[in-house]
């Protein structure tokens, strides 16, 4: 058991004699941004024609990342940067010469645009290269925001909504954008007149994406890291810190508790909301009380064919709110707090009566402190949960941190339930000079929970590390971790315990600069090999990517191969209703998956994965297929089908997931979505229709109507329907 870590333990020394390289990658830039002087005024409408912006320090000389990484942008581009006491501006010109070519489909707020011409820029606004404000515009005016935080892989948490304004123009020339960001939205250091930035431009109908800096394939806009800076911010300020967003919300439920039962009504109404004052620049406190989340999009439906519990992404805007500061050790997934734990029973919604957080930065260390209140509801008692993480950054890239959860139930029929944690992160983006390098180590356990004094210490924990290098063309990662068989946090997620599991792969990814039609190759091979806590063989994957091709057009075709073992210590009942259960047994499975996509930009398109393996004593074919549509500008409609069909000596069936999604963006400010979803193992039909009206940044207008029908025998029968009606408010001081 101790072995891995004696490994990790000498690879220490190594890996820090890495972190001590210098670089002898390309060279920084940066820019000035200017300060308005009195009299100097800017009129925001999209157009870069104010006399002063003349004065501004301008970033050209974009170079391509894609196709050729290295030469020159095809298309001018040019950005400037200017600022007042209370907001930084930026001003943006893209010069394209088939203006008539822009691409440009979404309006919505945070839609992917994948296919669309669009404008990035990241703000690393404490200059120490780990963590930005990541920001996006299209040519029709959508804007995407998120918070960039870096370490084993790149996370970009793209539900945090900052306040903030983008005004864009279409001329005979291309396009140009002003965007007015108060300092109020970010965080940063008021000592410190230097912030990193940098900027990305996509030209969609070629598939270019060409940089300010950070051009290499291994760099790009999501690494702080290789960003350039921005200096001369002076004299900055956030007025008196102080945010409130009320809400108010009318409900009505009807509801019906059995097929045969009529329906109840019920009409209510609430109130409540948040307060956040920022301590300092870069620490703010807030408390929430009857938090609500009734704008919140449903989950997307799942059937269940393993062993283990499934999981869904957490949508809730107040836990997704600085959730990058409470990741621990994330590429290896022990889950220490998982906040869907928190208000949340089986899906169903828990009343939160009152919580508050303390997240942001105390000189160079994270702080994120987070505490809620649960109400009763029904038979469940109330509960208190508290989270505490702590990441202190160490050399350039680098950090340590600690992870405390606490889950106190009232009455005593369940113990007090602690889990800790500490996780170890070394990066590099030096390696050689200019390749990125990471290790990351973690070590996590809790209290007895349901197990009593007979649990043993290592049982209760889970731990393990990993060693990645992240590059193009070529990639490689070498994982180990154990996770002990009554590894349990209570405000965490546990998919799978009691194992050992070794787990590399390696990847090359060429680009093909010959060919007219292929731009890129790609070859993988992923290996899992999962023991149990005695050292027997579990579950044994191989995948080989024999063949993967990027064309240039963006459309994608991959084939791969699979092998599976399966030890199965205990009966599996594959439907939970006792009509196919496996038996005890060692199975071996083969098989197949074929991937097409289309490049996102088009019209009409989609993607198709149709799979075929072997699956315990029969087979299993599996077929993801979505097609997308964008007759005009504004509309999507999204049709999905997911299916897999099962045979078997005990039996055969077939399952099958049906969704719609339909969405009208009227403008970046007004959109009309529906989502609809059905699958035949539960028979439940369920509507999602949201209206959203954005009436200022801040302040946004919800109607949300949910609709549930069961499918009995041919019959479609209403369960509950449920309409929301909620407006959210923001003041700032």
């Amino acid at each position: 058991m101790k072995a891995p870590f004696a490994s990790q333990l000498i690879l220490l020394p190594f890996i820090i004699l890495i972190l001590s390289q210098k670089a002898h990658g390309q060279e920084s830039r940066s820019i000035e941004a200017y300060r308005l002087q009195p009299g100097e005024t800017i009129i925001l409408d999209g157009r870069v024609d104010e006399k002063f912006w003349e004065k501004v320090d301008p970033a050209t000389g974009f170079m391509q990342q894609e196709p050729v990484p290295g030469n020159p942008a095809s298309e001018k581009t040019i950005v400037r940067v200017a600022y007042d006491s209370e907001n930084l501006y930026i001003g943006a010109v893209f010069y394209d010469g088939e203006p008539a070519g822009i691409k440009a489909f979404q309006r919505k707020r945070d839609a992917s645009l994948d296919t669309d011409d669009k404008f990035v820029f990241i703000l690393d606004t404490y200059n120490d290269q780990r963590s930005a404000f990541y920001f996006e515009v299209n040519p029709l005016g959508l804007m995407g925001d998120g918070i960039l935080r870096v370490g084993q892989g790149t996370s970009v948490n793209r539900s945090w909504d900052g306040i903030w304004r983008a005004w864009v123009v279409k001329n005979e020339e291309g396009w140009m954008l002003e965007i007015k960001i108060p300092f109020m939205t970010l965080n940063f250091d008021r000592r410190n007149d230097t912030w990193g930035i940098n900027f990305l431009r996509t030209i969609r109908r070629k598939n270019e994406d060409v940089l300010w800096t950070a051009y290499q394939r291994n760099q790009g806009i999501q690494r702080p890291q290789d960003a350039g800076k921005l200096t001369g911010l002076k004299d900055i300020h956030q007025g008196l810190g102080v945010e409130a967003i009320p809400y108010g919300i009318v409900t009505g439920v009807r509801q019906r508790p059995s097929p045969e039962a009529p329906k109840t009504e019920k009409l209510t109404s609430n109130l409540g909301g948040e307060i956040n004052y920022n301590i300092t620049p870069n620490l703010k406190a807030g408390i929430t009380i009857n938090t609500d989340f009734a704008e919140t999009e449903v989950d997307d439906r799942q059937i269940n064919l393993t062993r283990f519990p499934l999981f869904f992404p957490e949508r809730r805007a107040f836990f997704l709110e600085g959730s990058n500061i409470f990741l621990f050790a994330p590429s290896s997934n022990p889950n220490p707090y998982f906040s869907r734990r928190i208000g949340l029973q089986e899906g169903r919604p828990i009343p939160i009566r009152h919580g508050g957080r303390l997240i942001g930065r105390v000189k160079n260390t994270d702080v994120g402190l987070l505490h809620v209140r649960t109400g009763e509801d029904e038979s469940r008692p109330g509960e208190n949960f508290s989270v505490g993480r702590i990441v202190q950054n160490i050399s350039e890239e680098s950090a340590i941190g600690v992870i405390y959860t606490r889950r106190d139930t009232d009455g005593d029929s369940l113990p007090l339930r602690e889990t800790i944690g500490m996780d170890l992160s070394l990066n590099t983006s030096k390696f050689f000079g200019n390749k990125n390098l990471q290790f990351e180590t973690f070590f996590v356990g809790h209290t007895p929970n349901f197990f009593g004094d007979e649990s043993s210490f290592w049982d209760r924990t889970a731990r393990g590390g990993r060693i990645n290098f992240p590059n193009q063309p070529w990639s490689a990662h070498m994982s180990y971790r154990e996770f002990g068989v009554n590894y349990d946090p209570a405000t965490g997620f546990a998919p799978r315990v009691g194992f050992r599991r070794l787990q590399p792969s390696i990847t090359y990814n060429p680009l093909w600069r010959k060919s007219g039609l292929i731009r890129e190759l790609s070859w993988q091979y992923y290996f899992e090999y999962l023991m149990e806590m005695n050292w027997r063989p579990a579950t044994v994957n191989h995948r080989i990517r024999f063949l993967g091709l990027r064309f240039e057009s963006g459309d994608i075709l991959q084939f791969q191969v699979n092998y599976n073992y399966e030890f199965l210590d205990k009966p599996f009942d594959i439907l939970r209703n006792g009509e196919f259960v496996i038996d005890v047994g060692n199975y071996y499975n083969l098989g197949y998956t074929i991937t097409a996509q289309t490049a996102p930009f088009r019209k009409v398109g989609g993607s198709f994965v149709y799979s075929k393996n072997g699956f315990w004593t029969g087979t299993e074919a599996n077929v993801t297929a979505d097609l997308f549509m964008r007759p005009v500008i504004g509309l999507n409609l999204t049709a999905s089908w997911i299916h897999s069909q099962v045979r078997l000596i005990e039996g055969n069936f077939d399952t099958h997931i049906l969704r719609l999604i339909t969405g009208y963006d009227f403008s970046p400010w007004i959109s009309l979505n529906f989502n609809i979803q059905y699958d035949n193992v539960t028979q439940f039909l369920g509507t999602n229709s949201r209206f959203t009206w954005v009436i200022s940044p801040g302040n946004t207008f919800f109607i949300v109507y949910n609709h549930n029908w069961q499918q009995i025998t041919e019959r479609f029968i209403s369960m509950e329907d449920r309409t929301n009606i909620k407006l959210t408010y923001t003041f700032r001081f």
